[in-house]
């Protein structure tokens, strides 16, 4: 992709330099063409206010919306374009009479044999009307080429820089889209499984056969689990208490399996009816807390915090780590996955802190509205 811009750029100036060496070649050669100081000052001049506003001027001042700052050295380029004439100076210099072709008389001589002084005198007081030169005078105008070829260096570079971030922007929002769905398909993977659907069928299969008046309310935890998982999660953002119950309807799951070694903490603080997340952000960091936290021989615990403060939500996930959960690099359904969702979505609006000590394992993640 750099090496087509580079030839765009290429090809530009040259088809440039074609065309300006084309008006400039009444009666003269290519090579006394290119052979003029004016000609070369006046590409360098635009080549760079070309890539000075491209480069430099846009990214730096106007995109960080210092207009005032952008605007007032882009006033003083186009003065000094108007002071210094760069097309005015390149036509003037074709169009000079040669020194050769019409040499200039001089007053200063003798009259010749023959001739009276009065009439040199004469002809020293009125010289002829072509010593006169038309160019000098057109040089004390405004050069309207100069100021027009300038706007069409500015107009042209601030539209490619507003294209070229227009498709950042939208790689940005393809690469989100993509790295949801592929969280998505590992959560599916990860979860929604057959060794998930068979440990949760078979524990609620339990409670159906003592009689358990939580069978049903199981049944019901799992299909929403599922409906949300399939279906709620196309979206790009999601209420956050369809994400609380997600979380609190998969704890209720694994509770099922878990033994009474292990305690749960689940709390949410604040007003959640008005915040939106993207789905799954929350659901990485729970599922690894109860893939890796749990022990059938030791004790554990696993606390799950979520807060809501003022435009702020702050999820806390710390569960105990065990020796052999330390020599296990943690993924999950996708760890990489949702640090990269995270960097595109909350841009500049998130924290994400994960600390591994020798009792537990901590995630904290910030997220500003």
């Amino acid at each position: 992709m750099k090496n087509f811009s580079l030839i765009a750029h290429l090809v530009g100036w040259l088809i440039v330099f074609s065309l300006t060496s084309l008006f400039l070649s009444e009666n003269r050669s290519a090579s006394e063409i290119f052979l003029r100081p004016n000609f070369w000052v006046f590409f360098l001049i635009y080549i760079s206010l070309f890539y000075l506003n491209t480069g430099w001027l846009i990214p730096k001042l106007f995109f960080t919306k210092k207009y005032l700052f952008y605007f007032g050295i882009i006033l003083c380029l186009l003065m000094g374009i108007a002071i210094v004439k760069p097309f005015d100076r390149l036509v003037f210099e074709r169009n000079r009479p040669s020194q050769v072709d019409k040499p200039t008389p001089s007053f200063c001589e003798p009259p010749p044999p023959g001739e009276r002084p009065q009439d040199f005198k004469e002809l020293r007081r009125e010289p002829p009307r072509d010593f006169e030169r038309e160019p000098r005078q057109e040089r004390n105008q405004i050069d309207v080429i100069s100021i027009f070829l300038f706007g069409l260096i500015w107009a042209l570079g601030m539209a490619l820089k507003i294209s070229e971030r227009w498709r950042d922007s939208e790689q940005r929002a393809v690469r989100a889209e993509a790295d949801k769905a592929n969280a998505e398909l590992s959560f599916l993977k990860a979860q929604i499984n057959p060794h998930f659907l068979f440990n949760t069928l078979n524990n609620i299969y339990s409670l159906a056969v003592t009689n358990n008046k939580n069978t049903a309310v199981s049944i019901m935890k799992l299909s929403q689990i599922m409906r949300y998982v399939t279906d709620e999660v196309s979206e790009d953002f999601v209420p956050l208490q369809s994400e609380i119950e997600c979380i609190s309807n998969y704890i209720d799951l694994q509770k099922l399996r878990l033994s009474k070694k292990t305690e749960v903490i689940f709390e949410v603080s604040g007003n959640t009816d008005t915040k939106q997340i993207s789905p799954l952000i929350l659901m990485t960091f729970v599922e690894n807390a109860f893939k890796h936290g749990i022990s059938n021989h030791e004790n554990a615990v696993i606390e799950i915090r979520i807060e809501v403060v003022a435009n702020t939500i702050r999820f806390v996930c710390k569960n105990t780590l065990f020796a052999t959960s330390r020599k296990i690099e943690r993924t999950g359904i996708g760890l990489t996955n949702t640090r990269q969702r995270l960097t595109h979505l909350y841009k500049n609006r998130h924290s994400l802190v994960i600390n591994e000590d020798s009792d537990f394992y901590f995630v904290e993640l910030i997220i500003e509205d």
